[in-house]
């Protein structure tokens, strides 16, 4: 059996749910992506099939945490960074949790049904998340489940690009849906985005999809995706696509000192001015009076070497490779249209325009593609045509 062309008589999942390297031709994978497969033989190959609906990615480095009862939104609402009030089923958000000093703690994936709203997260993090959530419930009409032992989470670029039988059987067995807002600015939020990035995000494509799936369900799911010609997808062809839609990931870009405003996750995960939660003095006056200290990019790196820079490689001006580095790689994938791409947090001050080098055990000559600007931030004074902010406006 391959992914391609899987036989019925070898399964694909485990009574007890997926376990990464167990499937034909899988690569486990490791670090962030620890619990899924990094491949299946070819990672470019699975990024173009993902791109046109003929894959399904097994995330097992991804969970989710289930919030019940009347006071869930509100509940919500007071703790992240995103409006919840007005959350509806079917409806998905991105959103934060914050540390008291603006620090992004978890990037959530919220998406509401009929009576509960689902986190996604990554399984790493979810019991983290379930306790935290725990001890903030005091005497609130809320509970909190951590689903990592009982579910599943399955990725893919769109619904709407899926075999129909695929989208049926996710109607039907799929707990939710979370379908990706990031190609949208948020009501609330507040773009940093370069011009050039919009361009970028524009052109390229930002869909992505993950449903939540019971354990047991997640085998006919992948059987039905089998029938109709679909093949299966690891986590290093979902990272490319991730990097070059320009989305940070936390525990790569978004590392222990990350505020939103580094990311660009301004226009996508917070409301500026939905009321308190925790963080948002930081948020606020970085926003209003301040800069953030370090900025996302994308860089192109040069395609004559036959290898990538690891994560973590010091990133410096060209030609100052002696001197102090400016930023670090903080991912890097080979993307089938993009050639090698990364994603790296620079210093603020550093010239937007300026050719740069990712030394690892060799020098990799690269260019930049800002994604937050330079000047980003310190709101107060500037004409109200500078930046992009969208108001709430809640169902009458």
């Amino acid at each position: 059996m391959t992914p391609s062309q899987p036989g019925p008589q070898e399964p694909l999942v485990f009574d007890t749910g997926f376990r990464a390297g167990e499937l034909p031709d899988a690569v486990a994978a490791d670090g962030l992506n620890a619990g899924s497969d990094a491949h299946y033989g070819s990672p470019t190959g699975e990024q173009r099939r993902l791109l046109s609906g003929k894959a399904l990615a097994v995330l097992g480095h991804r969970s989710a945490v289930r919030v019940t009862g009347e006071d869930r939104l509100t509940w919500l609402h007071s703790l992240l960074s995103q409006d919840m009030v007005s959350l509806q089923p079917g409806e998905s958000r991105r959103a934060l949790l914050l540390t008291a000093q603006g620090r992004v703690e978890f990037d959530l994936h919220a998406v509401a049904a009929a009576e509960s709203v689902y986190l996604l997260t990554d399984r790493a993090r979810a019991a983290a998340l379930a306790a935290f959530l725990e001890r903030m419930r005091f005497m609130l009409r809320v509970a909190v489940e951590d689903l990592s032992s009982s579910h599943a989470v399955a990725g893919f670029a769109a619904l709407d690009r899926l075999p129909a039988a695929v989208q049926e059987a996710l109607r039907l067995d799929a707990v939710v849906v979370f379908e990706d807002p990031w190609s949208q600015d948020a009501l609330g939020g507040y773009a940093y985005t370069t011009p050039e990035a919009r361009e970028h995000l524009t052109e390229a494509d930002a869909s992505w999809s993950e449903a939540l799936v019971a354990n047991e369900l997640l085998g006919p799911l992948l059987e039905t995706a089998q029938a109709a010609g679909m093949s299966l997808a690891g986590a290093l062809a979902v990272d490319a696509l991730r990097i070059h839609a320009l989305k940070p990931r936390l525990g790569a870009e978004g590392d222990e000192k990350a505020i939103p405003h580094e990311l660009d996750l301004l226009r996508t995960s917070v409301h500026l001015t939905k009321g308190c939660y925790k963080g948002q003095e930081t948020v606020a006056r970085v926003h209003n009076l301040g800069h953030p200290p370090r900025r996302l990019a994308l860089v192109h790196l040069d395609g004559s070497s036959h290898t990538l820079p690891a994560p973590g490689s010091p990133v410096f001006l060209q030609g100052a490779e002696d001197g102090r580095p400016i930023g670090a790689l903080t991912s890097v994938a080979l993307h089938e249209e993009a050639g090698p791409i990364g994603l790296a947090l620079l210093k603020r001050s550093a010239d937007v325009g300026a050719a740069l080098s990712v030394v690892d055990d060799t020098v990799y000559p690269a260019h930049q593609l800002p994604i937050v600007a330079g000047d980003a931030g310190s709101v107060v004074g500037r004409p109200k045509d500078i930046g992009r902010t969208r108001e709430l406006r809640r169902p009458s």
